[in-house]
């Protein structure tokens, strides 16, 4: 798994109910209920990841998430996961909101567009960054929402969203786990490329 998807393995509950919003091949979900006894469903777009995540036997449905969470009634699971896929999504604010409709609690990870990399990217080369977390050309990137911790936060402030646990990695470097966390946690908006937030209603 991710380094995001194991920080996020933490705050989830034993025997709870999960609901993994862009699930992929289903890794996350599929060692959550081996491991933690969870049960739920994945929401997938992708025909051939739909179908290697219903090969681990896992429920999953096949839905953009730009339509929103509307087939699920008000707090119908403990937490949801979107694990780098907010970047992706036509209206973030709104499907945050949403994910905590049905949701007590939520888990975010996106990649952080202010990551030094990117911003000596742009800098010098004067074009959109390219790097393992933000991997694609401008024009066929599926990223159409970038943003950094600063403006996620704002965007939790402005919408009474509480944010009950923020985490800083980053999974692009050589150096060891320990080391580099102490280093991320120096300036995280600037050293982290990818952002780990739990939230709730406010």
């Amino acid at each position: 798994m991710n380094i995001d998807h194991q920080l996020a393995e933490n705050w989830i509950k034993q025997n709870s109910k999960v609901l993994d919003l862009g699930c992929g091949d289903g890794t996350l979900l599929a060692h959550l209920q081996t491991h933690l006894g969870v049960t739920g469903y994945g929401l997938e777009i992708d025909e051939h990841k739909i179908n290697q995540a219903i090969a681990k036997g896992l429920n999953i449905i096949e839905q953009d998430l730009n339509e929103g969470l509307h087939r699920f009634a008000d707090n119908s699971f403990d937490t949801v996961v979107m694990a780098r896929a907010l970047q992706a999504v036509k209206n973030p604010k709104n499907l945050l909101l949403d994910m905590l409709r049905v949701a007590n609690e939520g888990i975010v990870t996106f990649p952080n567009f202010a990551y030094w990399q990117n911003r000596v990217y742009l800098g010098i080369k004067g074009i959109m960054p390219m790097s393992e977390t933000i991997p694609h050309e401008w024009y066929d990137t599926p990223n159409i929402h970038l943003c950094t911790f600063k403006d996620f936060e704002r965007l939790c402030a402005d919408n009474d969203i509480r944010i009950l646990d923020a985490v800083a990695i980053n999974d692009d470097s050589h150096l060891p786990a320990r080391l580099m966390n102490k280093i991320v946690r120096a300036a995280p908006n600037l050293l982290a490329d990818v952002a780990i937030y739990r939230i709730a209603k406010g």
